[in-house]
């Protein structure tokens, strides 16, 4: 299970969070790092934080977009110190550890990271399931990167190492992100294509219908028939990206 479990880290802009980041990593036995545009990688900074998690370093993946680094997953979670508005519910990190340890028994899950001065943005928010926030001083509630990694990464081991793992109550397999991203792709060209979402005037509701099925935890067959009633409801779009 531990190497179903991706940390992406988003825009990360000092090299050492990286390299501290990895080493929190392999203490509690996360060895799959994700980096997202990162400003300086690899770097010698990182390679002195990291301590001796060097190999987590050499074999960490780069990615162009947050998109590209979630695929293949069925639940990402986003760290976020603050709530934002018209957002997913957010739990606490430790209710969303037991969540996350159920999923990596069948399936990828990523805990998603944002860069150092301001965070996730909307739109990478939006790009996940679940969002967590790590209980702190109010006032004072922003963490290190690599601190919130260690964080993280320990509360999930604590589940994973737990005599009684949650289990999970499901028969069919959740959809992966890029099967998901595709549907709402579809869903919103046929929103305007009929006529029910104005372009000039989109407002939030794309943002809603994306709340509304991360709440729902869509299986991968439940994509296909929703994809197939959108074609039928609309034929101009064949639902090809």
């Amino acid at each position: 299970m531990y190497s179903k479990l991706r940390v992406v880290l988003c825009h990360t802009t000092h090299p050492g969070n990286i390299g501290a980041a990895a080493r929190a990593m392999k203490t509690m036995g996360f060895s799959r790092l994700v980096l997202v545009n990162p400003r300086f990688f690899p770097h010698e900074q990182a390679t002195a934080m990291a301590s001796g998690a060097d190999d987590v370093l050499q074999q960490a993946q780069v990615c162009s977009s947050l998109a590209q680094a979630l695929q293949g997953t069925v639940l990402a979670v986003a760290l976020t110190a603050r709530p934002r508005d018209l957002s997913h519910a957010m739990l606490p990190l430790r209710v969303a550890a037991q969540q996350v340890g159920a999923e990596l028994a069948q399936a990828e899950v990523a805990l998603v990271f944002g860069t150092e001065m301001s965070g996730l943005s909307n739109a990478e928010l939006d790009a996940c399931q679940l969002l967590a926030t790590i209980p702190a001083q109010n006032g004072f509630g922003s963490l290190n990167l690599a601190a919130a990694v260690q964080v993280a990464c320990y509360e999930l081991r604590q589940v994973l190492v737990s005599t009684q793992p949650p289990a999970l109550d499901r028969e069919q397999p959740l959809a992966a992100h890029e099967a998901l991203e595709g549907f709402y792709a579809h869903l919103e060209r046929v929103l305007k294509g009929s006529g029910f979402l104005d372009p000039a005037q989109p407002g939030r509701l794309m943002i809603r219908l994306r709340r509304l099925f991360s709440r729902a935890r869509l299986e991968r067959e439940e994509v296909s028939i929703l994809r197939g009633i959108l074609k039928a409801l609309y034929p101009a779009d064949d639902g090809k990206e």
